[in-house]
């Protein structure tokens, strides 16, 4: 039997059964333990009539999910008495076919592979020289280039990455920004040593979004605009397109101009910056790009009730009332995710790894619209399927059109549009008076599941988690018995492949990261063959592992650090310890309605902050059910600025984390979902202890206000 180091176990066990293990671990550390198991006995383990590796909980939700699943087509796999969950886990750990996460969307991966491609054929240098020269020709002493596409997305179809094609860093965020002698990009935390890897140092300047002494954007371009109106006595001209920039941008970026303005000499403000949207011309980026990818248009799919749970005209009937009480006559829906959320379809390969369309919709007293290429309806189920809900299907270009004609239909006409989620080019020909700027209705919808929903997410987790234990046995079964190295590439395409054979498997939810060593520390790390930065697996080195599947009745996100040495260094074992005590200091809170993320974010820090230590990113994120894996309103961050509530019914993510450029990166994630307290609750595991169970210690406390708690999703 081998003695292997598998430091995920956290995911498999509750909080307080991880508590009472660690009393009795042969470390003082508090629940950085070891599992003496082989592969062999990995797989046998997996065999048993209730597995062991499922919380109490998840055992007694399957045995009452006992016989064939109607949500699964009839599969077998909760049929636990007869041990069938092997049927999907297997005790063999060899694998017929191997996927990789870029394989199971080839079509998009590969045109984000020709974009990356045919950036690296031109240098910086030429890139900047030849945007400048278009720039000097559109009359702009500086372009903007952010990451987004006209629906603010946070992945974007390989036409829309104009970003990435310009300064070869292709992170998830980052704005770039060319002036007529210098080459800026903000990026956040999570990408710093990717950009700084990424970026040609000669030509471009990373600016360290948060940080000390890096000001934002909007703040960088007003200091530019009075330095520049100083020096030459007329404005900066300021170029953008106004279809790839969220409206509450353009807000900000003039206010930083007016305010910046009052501080100049004189008594009347001077204009000291212009902002150009440059209309009727084409994208600067897209003026230099050889051989641009075309948008996508692929089609359609329903998402049937038994996942979706409410059908378009209810959900439509909600949103109406919710327009009357805002006095709107028009909603108009810009992200993608709300899109396919409230006309209850999905789609494959136009956004890489989220089932969702292009499109816009509008919904009026009188109409509900989609606004979408015919392509994208042409399958009979879709058209017909929208048809009986009362949608009409029109031209993608013709939104900006139908909200003016709206609104000079009557004088009293309002629009309610999210400026955080909707492009400038919406928003500007609404006029203020007739905008209503306010998070829209499908938003708080989507986030908290209604109970079809919910049962998706949960299913989608067993099969994930059945995917997941074939995974580490094979894992350990490579590295610690036949002790050999193992690719991070490698390790994409089996851990994919384990994925791709479970039921209702669509893809995986983003690009698999798998870290090894350093690269552990970049935080959206994705390995490619022929990078320079490839590692390879061994006993030496821990591997992070960051991972999704997208199913069709729900979606998953796991993160876990492991480390196959006889005995990591001290410190290694030290921080994972603390990380461990942040993730476990979320999963076990009991907290009142109406909290805040922001406030629980503490105690995920905690552990590493007794020791000045901390991670960059937030602590955790909504995910979407068969949608998005990054999802709001909500968040578990410490920015303080988002004061959105966690409810019943939402999903978050819990990954604290750290991160050692040049040596490794750690980071334990679950996903979670937010459930009452009733009386109901199993209050078995603190009575077992000796101790009062904590829900009837709350039920004291809280004087008849409602209190919430965590429900485990992620099972191994």
């Amino acid at each position: 039997m081998t003695l292997s180091f598998l430091a995920i176990t956290v995911a498999a066990t509750t909080s307080t059964t991880l508590k009472k293990q660690s009393r009795n671990s042969k470390f003082s550390t508090l629940a950085l333990f070891f599992v003496a198991t082989s592969a062999s006995s990995a797989a046998r383990a997996f065999s048993s009539s209730t597995p062991t590796f499922l919380p109490r909980h998840h055992q007694q939700s399957l045995s009452r999910r006992s016989g064939a699943s109607s949500t699964l087509n009839n599969s077998v796999i909760y049929n636990t008495r007869g041990g069938s969950l092997a049927s999907i886990v297997g005790k063999k750990l060899s694998l017929s076919r191997r996927f990789s996460s870029t394989q199971i969307e080839q079509e998009v991966v590969s045109e984000m592979d020709e974009v990356k491609a045919a950036a690296s054929k031109i240098s910086a240098a030429d890139k900047l020289a030849l945007m400048r020269q278009k720039m000097q020709e559109n009359g702009v002493d500086v372009y903007i280039i952010p990451s987004d596409d006209p629906h603010l997305s946070e992945y974007v179809p390989a036409a829309y990455m104009r970003r990435g094609y310009l300064t070869d860093f292709h992170g998830s965020a980052g704005t770039a920004l060319v002036t007529r002698d210098a080459a800026y990009l903000w990026t956040d935390s999570r990408y710093f040593n990717e950009a700084s890897l990424r970026l040609d140092a000669g030509h471009w300047t990373l600016m360290k979004q948060g940080q000390p002494k890096v000001p934002t954007i909007p703040k960088f371009l007003a200091d530019l605009a009075t330095s520049h109106y100083t020096n030459n006595s007329k404005p900066l001209k300021v170029g953008m397109d106004a279809y790839v920039h969220a409206a509450s941008f353009a807000k900000e970026l003039n206010e930083a101009f007016a305010d910046a303005a009052k501080d100049m000499e004189g008594d009347v403000p001077p204009t000291i910056a212009a902002v150009d949207t440059l209309d009727g011309k084409q994208n600067v980026v897209d003026s230099i790009w050889e051989g641009r990818p075309d948008l996508p248009k692929n089609p359609f799919r329903v998402h049937p009730m038994k996942y979706a749970g409410m059908t378009v005209q209810d959900k439509v009937t909600k949103i109406r009332s919710e327009m009357t009480e805002k006095k709107a006559t028009m909603t108009v829906f810009s992200a993608l995710d709300d899109i396919a959320y409230l006309f209850n379809v999905r789609c494959m390969g136009d956004v890489e790894t989220c089932p969702i369309g292009i499109a816009y919709a509008t919904i009026s007293k009188d109409e509900v619209a989609l606004y979408c290429d015919p392509e994208k309806v042409a399958p009979a189920d879709v058209s017909e399927h929208l048809k009986e809900a009362g949608v009409t299907v029109k031209p993608y270009d013709d939104i900006v059109s139908d909200i003016e004609s709206h609104l000079s239909a009557g004088k009293k006409n309002k629009v309610w549009l999210d400026n955080g989620r909707s492009n400038y080019a919406l928003s500007r020909v609404i006029p203020e008076a007739a905008l209503i700027d306010a998070q829209n209705p499908v938003t708080a919808m989507k986030a908290c599941k209604n109970e079809a929903e919910m049962e998706g997410m949960r299913q989608a987790h067993i099969v994930d988690g059945a995917a997941m234990a074939n995974f580490m046995a094979w894992l350990e079964n490579a590295i610690v018995v036949e002790g050999r190295s193992v690719s991070e590439v490698e390790v994409d395409e089996v851990l994919t492949g384990y994925r791709a054979k479970q039921p209702g498997f669509k893809e995986v939810s983003f690009p698999t990261i798998a870290g090894v060593g350093a690269n552990g520390a970049i935080v959206h790390y994705r390995a490619a063959e022929g990078s320079d930065l490839l590692k390879y697996l061994d006993r030496t080195q821990p591997i992070l592992i960051d991972s999704g599947g997208q199913y069709e009745y729900g979606t998953t996100d796991v993160t876990r650090t492991w480390h196959f040495a006889e005995k990591p260094d001290d410190e290694f074992r030290e921080v994972y310890t603390r990380v461990l005590k942040g993730n476990i200091g979320v999963d076990s809170m009991i907290f009142p309605e109406n909290t805040p993320g922001f406030v629980l974010d503490v105690f995920a820090r905690k552990a590493l902050w007794e020791i000045g230590k901390d991670y960059g990113h937030g602590t955790g994120h909504g995910v979407g059910a068969a949608l998005n894996v990054h999802e709001g309103p909500h968040s578990i961050s410490p920015r303080w600025g988002n004061k959105e509530v966690l409810k019943a019914g939402m999903v978050t993510s819990n990954e604290p984390g750290y991160y050692e450029d040049g040596n490794f990166g750690i980071r334990i994630e679950n996903l979670l979902e937010i459930v009452e307290i009733s009386s109901s609750d199993d209050a078995t595991n603190g009575e077992a202890n000796g101790e009062e169970p904590a829900n009837k210690k709350q039920k004291v406390a809280a004087e008849g206000k409602k209190f919430l708690k965590f429900g485990k999703l992620t099972l191994i």
